[in-house]
């Protein structure tokens, strides 16, 4: 079964001059090309369009769009995915959609809501660099498993965390080198604390990848401004990236 641009593009809601576009740019060629000089796409590129629109509305670019989808072999793990980044998504609205409830419940009996209930949902301030790091995905699950926490579990957590970072800034103050023993207990409590994350690498056992996110955070700590003063000084956030970076060629 197939279908003509004009079909595909009626359905999917966007113009045959965007499937067009897709085509010239090889993100989503068309089945076959008629005599007549028609386009005509199968169910499989319908699928890959499914994707495209997914992925698009989630933000990606059509460059890094591209860049996914070549790197997917497996249609159906593909196709879970996409599940899987529907639901993340899903939650997120959900946990938008309790916040402006709970506001107007406050505003209903005439109490003012707290900063963090009102804007709860819509504070994502690393979006935009885990998104470009590491996948929306990532993001996705990420963020709400943190949303789906309780404000004593965020307290908890951020403790914990403080903790973690306080025990690093502690050891590059002491002179601990990054090979040592003690660099490394904390780089593997660091990984350990990765792990509980939903969505990186960590979480999901992939090796490779945990050991490519292991040494991009720990750049990231020395060269992202977000992150300026997290581990005291520059040289501080230079001990925790060699640290990290040592204990990756052990992962």
């Amino acid at each position: 079964m197939e279908w003509t641009i004009q079909q595909v593009a009626a359905s999917a809601g966007v113009t045959s001059r965007t499937l067009r576009h897709y085509d010239d740019i090889g993100l989503l060629p068309p089945s076959r090309v008629g005599g007549n000089g028609y386009r005509y796409y199968d169910a499989a590129a319908v699928a890959r369009l499914q994707r495209v629109l997914l992925l698009r509305d989630l933000g990606l670019s059509l460059p890094v769009i591209a860049d996914v989808l070549d790197r997917e072999r497996d249609e159906e793990a593909a196709l879970r995915d996409h599940i899987g980044l529907l639901e993340a998504e899903r939650d997120r609205l959900d946990q938008r959609i309790r916040s402006v409830r709970r506001t107007l419940d406050a505003r209903r009996s005439g109490r003012d809501g707290s900063l963090e209930m009102m804007l709860e949902g819509f504070n994502d301030p690393y979006r935009d660099g885990v998104v470009s790091r590491w996948g929306e995905r990532a993001f996705l699950e990420s963020n709400a498993w943190w949303h789906g926490k309780s404000l004593r579990q965020r307290r908890d957590w951020k403790q914990d965390t403080d903790r973690l970072v306080a025990a690093w800034v502690a050891a590059w103050e002491d002179g601990a080198s990054p090979v040592s023993d003690r660099a490394q207990e904390l780089a593997a409590r660091h990984v350990e604390w990765l792990r509980q994350i939903p969505g990186t690498p960590v979480a999901e056992g992939d090796r490779e990848r945990s050991v490519e996110l292991v040494c991009d955070l720990g750049r990231v700590y020395v060269e992202d401004p977000d992150y300026e003063g997290l581990y005291g000084s520059a040289e501080g956030a230079a001990f925790v990236r060699d640290s990290l970076r040592e204990y990756a060629r052990s992962m």
